[in-house]
């Protein structure tokens, strides 16, 4: 039987020295240089660049958080797909409130945005849900996402009946509890790690007269 070594946290440590970050490296805005970052993850190899940690609250104010996969963004914000009956679902139609953080450990970066939420329309739904894969689609319809369900049998049973109602349809339809959300930011953060933490943080803060660049000591 072979041993395992505890992990000693407290000195569990890496010097920050792949990159730098300064206000003439930033794009003209928000969504053009998150994308610029969602890129160099992409061409650098980095598995699923677009995995990002969604935060949202309860109307108690108690914190949740998982990883979704940004599915969408511009000008007028990130978007992902989910259940509108899941927990976060939930939260964010109470809170109408989130964050998001695209955490690309080996490149040293982060990216941190967060906003005000909206459901995307019916035909960006429907645009997007052509593009998944029919397991992917049926999937969707069988979960009851965040339910507490009595055993995985419980899940394929439902996946199977699922694959019976739709055996001859060419395409599935879109579920009625299905769809996107959108964060429209209010700030975005981009985060390059230094050496002795004196890391770069580059904020875009949309005030009054639109958004400006502001720097935040790490």
């Amino acid at each position: 039987m072979s041993e395992t070594t505890n992990i000693a946290l407290p000195s569990m440590r890496v010097s920050y020295e792949q990159g730098s970050l300064t206000e003439s490296d930033l794009a003209a805005s928000w969504h053009e240089q998150l994308q610029l970052w969602l890129d160099q993850a992409g061409n650098a190899g980095l598995a699923e660049p677009n995995a990002m940690v969604l935060a949202t609250a309860d109307p108690q104010g108690r914190p949740s958080s998982r990883t979704v996969l940004a599915k969408g963004l511009d000008e007028r914000g990130l978007v992902f797909f989910t259940n509108y009956t899941s927990a976060k679902s939930h939260d964010l139609m109470a809170t109408r409130y989130a964050s998001a953080t695209f955490p690309w450990f080996a490149m040293q970066r982060q990216a941190h945005v967060r906003g005000t939420v909206e459901k995307v329309g019916p035909a960006e739904t429907a645009s997007y849900w052509a593009s998944r894969p029919r397991g992917s689609q049926l999937g969707a319809w069988a979960s009851p996402q965040s339910r507490v369900v009595s055993g995985r049998s419980t899940l394929e049973s439902a996946l199977n009946k699922v694959e019976r109602q739709f055996a001859d349809a060419d395409r599935v339809p879109v579920p009625p509890h299905w769809g996107g959300w959108r964060i429209r930011p209010e700030e975005v953060e981009f985060w390059q790690g230094r050496r002795d933490r004196m890391h770069d943080r580059l904020r875009f803060r949309l005030g009054r007269d639109g958004w400006e660049v502001q720097r935040v000591a790490p």
